[in-house]
């Protein structure tokens, strides 16, 4: 006597509809069927978006140890639901014939708020989010979690234009509203629409069972599109479509991934002779990550991690790239600089002894002036960089140190003259003037530039800062808790800091990458 297949599935309308799609198939073959259902960890948390749920499977994972402990015999899933690694143990048995693909938005009364520039749009899907905004970027999108049926009636008690579901959900259960229309330009998620069975791999009477439930052309199709998916390695938690069909003999893809606000959007589409479509997938996957996918994939990959480390001094892309993979980092400009205007009295005749502490005062001097109308004899400044910049852009410089104090330093013991221009913001430190006036320089400042503090809060997770000169320490400072670790780009920038932050720490050189190496230090 044959055993008796147990079938494992969700609780939910949708969920049980599928399982008794395939309890009756199997029952047409001639076999005993029971329906156990389980409640997934994905139908029990309902306050949180898929994507913030923290893991893919959310779905299947119940139903995954159910069947490893032998309390049923196969599992039944909307196919888009299944990461594309299955446990070990647990094979597809067979993908049902394949239904509606499309996503299908559901409205109250009327479209017209399509064309209007503000409309509230619900989805707990990230993709669907994605591409939505990326057709629509001034419509918001609130969050629909919860069964079909739940989400259409959180639809009509709240006052939003619409709500998008996948067809194929809301078809198979008879609850298709009339207000609907299908989103054919919205691409779906890999394997939208198909129905998978899973069993145990030792378990060869209910595989063979379940062989004969198998429609190949889905199989083919869904298959395509879930080595997609792995390829760009995403899960509930990236924006990713992809959709394969079979016509003329022929394996046509089309496959997206965009930004999670929909901002950004890389396509791919692609066709191959059916049975020479093998690496049709990677294709794509490796299309779309040659083009600017890898690096929209860590954005997304990171932007679900917790920031630690904060920049107060804006990154390029390439110096995000040089920290550590534990290092999620965010940054911003805690300064502004503003340049003044420099009267032309200052500069009527030649200056013996000038000053430059920063590239700031540099710029503003030849946004007012050409070089040829800066005659200065001698030039004394602080890091390599500002002097890179005096060197290209005003005339040489006769000696450069990589702190004020050090240049005061010098000063005092090989100046030509007894008097130096100083060209600063009008916030800065006192000992480069304090000691040169000690020692009987004269300093006649002039302010180049004026500094505004323009910091604010940043997230409770940040361990540690970093900071790029006194004002930013300050500007950070004044918003901000103090037991945060500083990683200073020098000296002079550390000796501010230890004004408000018990660890201090210095890098090796001047250079925002010398500091970028000090965090990787820490966290390595």
């Amino acid at each position: 006597m044959s055993k008796t297949i147990r079938i494992g599935t969700r609780d939910s309308e949708l969920a049980l509809w599928q399982a008794k799609i395939v309890q009756s198939l199997l029952e047409k073959e001639g076999h005993a069927t029971e329906l156990v259902p389980v409640k997934s960890t994905g139908d029990l948390v309902l306050d949180k978006p898929l994507y913030e749920l923290g893991i893919t499977g959310i779905f299947t994972r119940t139903l995954d140890i159910a069947m490893l402990n032998h309390d049923i015999d196969i599992a039944v899933h909307s196919l888009k639901d299944v990461p594309t690694v299955l446990p070990k143990g647990i094979v597809q048995a067979a993908v049902l014939k394949r239904g509606n693909v499309n996503d299908t938005l559901v409205f109250k009364s009327n479209e017209e708020f399509l064309s209007a520039k503000d409309a509230v749009i619900a989805t707990g899907s990230l993709r669907r989010k994605a591409q939505w905004l990326n057709r629509y970027p001034t419509h918001t999108i609130t969050d629909l979690r919860g069964n079909v049926n739940s989400r259409l009636q959180k639809l009509q008690d709240n006052d939003w234009n619409g709500a998008i579901f996948a067809a194929a959900g809301i078809g198979r259960i008879g609850i298709r509203p009339e207000e609907a229309i299908n989103l054919d330009w919205m691409i779906p998620a890999p394997a939208q629409g198909a129905i998978m069975i899973t069993a145990l791999d030792e378990d060869d009477f209910v595989k063979e069972a379940c062989a004969a439930l198998n429609h190949e052309e889905t199989e083919i199709c869904t298959t395509v599109e879930r080595k997609f998916l792995n390829r760009l390695e995403g899960g509930c938690t990236a924006p990713i479509g992809a959709l394969a069909f079979i016509k003329n003999e022929e394996v046509h893809f089309k496959g997206v991934l965009l930004s999670k606000d929909g901002s950004k959007k890389i396509n791919v589409e692609r066709s191959e002779k059916l049975g020479k479509h093998e690496d049709l997938a990677v294709f794509c996957a490796d299309y779309i990550i040659e083009r600017g996918g890898k690096r929209l994939m860590d954005e997304i990959k990171y932007s679900n991690k917790v920031t630690n480390v904060f920049s107060t001094k804006k990154l390029t892309q390439d110096q995000q790239k040089l920290f550590h993979e534990k290092v999620v980092s965010k940054s911003d400009d805690f300064i502004k600089i503003s340049l003044n205007r420099i009267r032309p009295q200052i500069l009527k005749s030649e200056i013996e002894n000038v000053i430059l502490t920063s590239k700031n005062a540099v710029e503003a001097l030849i946004t007012n002036y050409s070089a040829e109308e800066l005659q200065f004899k001698n030039i004394y400044c602080v890091g390599r960089r500002t002097k890179r910049l005096i060197e290209r852009k005003i005339g040489p410089v006769k000696h450069s140190a990589k702190n004020a104090k050090a240049l005061a330093a010098y000063l005092v013991e090989y100046i030509e003259g007894t008097a130096v221009t100083y060209f600063c913001s009008d916030i800065r430190l006192d000992d480069l003037p304090t000691t040169l006036s000690e020692n009987n320089i004269k300093v006649n400042e002039v302010e180049a530039y004026q500094t505004k503090y323009d910091g604010h809060k940043v997230e409770d997770s940040i361990e540690g800062a970093m900071f790029y000169s006194p004002s930013t320490v300050e500007s950070f400072a004044r918003s901000n808790k103090s037991d945060v670790i500083a990683f200073c780009i020098g000296e002079t920038t550390a000796k501010e800091a230890k004004k408000h932050f018990k660890d201090v720490r210095i890098a090796k050189v001047p250079t925002v990458e010398s500091v970028i190496e000090l965090v990787n230090a820490h966290y390595v």
